[in-house]
């Protein structure tokens, strides 16, 4: 694929693979409307980057508001695309099964708005602490700032458990803050503020008022039902009918220290691993991690000479 400039998007190619590789059908379908959306207008953008990019000359003092709804959706390059996109894959799969498509939905529309206003904020703050106009003028683009709000999300709904940053084992509750400051450091012309307003809308929406604003404002229209958030995702004991076993405490063991996207691309390699040629699955029988070989398949007149054989020696 191309786009204006010419040259061939590897980033995009890299992208709509690992999309096929995970399966539409197996993408839930407003996870799967934001991949499209973005992946549209990474093509076919509405405006040049520097028309649709957010900042607080353009967005307070001139008041081209719809920048809010534009700057989310638009990426600098393929590979700015690509990052963002892998990333809402995975957390798209993980929230929106437990918070329903809905308010999922809803959740991602109203994160999109106000972290751009966050931002905005944010930038006028450093304007007046560091007295140095040049923060008015910071442009940004890009589906990350609502990325970090979900991942609060997603620590919030999945406690317990241990993320990879770096090499380095964090509890998740902290690992959004690590993440923030190894990718300013890493790689400085990303958003300091942007991520850092994105973390801050998460916060008010999981220890906050947001959420119950957002019911409020919902009204009667909204199925919405907070899913229960357990106390300690991997210290209870979970029962079943002449079943029970005790998970593992520590998320590390659960996950053997891969980052989120690392468990994203193994579980595609083992959902295609179980996978006949024929596309049968097999569900009924406990497997070990790892290459998984189906059950071999014997044509009737072969289990017929078996039997016969079998008699043959009695």
């Amino acid at each position: 694929m191309q786009r204006r400039q010419g040259r061939v998007n590897a980033g995009l190619l890299l992208l709509l693979y690992q999309i096929s590789q995970v399966g539409l059908q197996n993408i839930p379908s407003v996870t799967l409307g934001v991949l499209a959306l973005n992946i549209f207008l990474f093509l076919n953008p509405v405006r040049p980057l520097p028309e649709v990019c957010i900042s607080v000359n353009e967005g307070f003092y001139r008041k081209n508001w719809q920048r809010l709804l534009l700057s989310p959706v638009h990426h600098a390059d393929d590979w700015h695309l690509y990052y963002n996109m892998i990333s809402m894959l995975w957390k798209g799969m993980m929230l929106e099964k437990k918070l329903k498509s809905i308010w999922f939905a809803y959740i991602i529309a109203v994160f999109s708005v106000l972290i751009g206003v966050v931002y905005m904020v944010l930038e006028f703050m450093l304007v007046k602490i560091l007295d140095d106009p040049s923060y008015e003028m910071n442009c940004a683009v890009g589906f990350s700032g609502v990325l970090f709000a979900l991942k609060v999300l997603n620590n919030y709904y999945n406690p317990g458990r241990v993320s990879s940053v770096l090499g380095l084992q964090i509890p998740s509750k902290y690992a959004c803050w690590v993440e923030l400051v190894a990718i300013h450091l890493i790689s400085p012309g990303t958003s300091f503020a942007g991520h850092l307003a994105g973390i801050l809308v998460g916060l008010m929406y999981t220890m906050g008022p947001l959420k119950k604003i957002m019911k409020a404002c919902a009204g009667g229209i909204s199925s919405f039902t907070d899913p229960a958030r357990p106390r300690d995702y991997y210290s209870e004991y979970y029962g079943y009918p002449g079943y029970q076993y005790r998970m593992p405490r520590s998320y590390y063991d659960y996950t053997g220290g891969l980052t989120e996207e690392e468990q994203l691309e193994r579980a595609v390699l083992n959902s295609l691993n179980e996978r006949d040629f024929g596309g049968a699955t097999y569900n009924n029988e406990r497997r070990p991690y790892g290459f998984w070989f189906p059950p071999e398949q014997h044509s009737e007149e072969e289990i017929r000479r078996q039997r016969l054989h079998r008699f043959e020696r009695r």
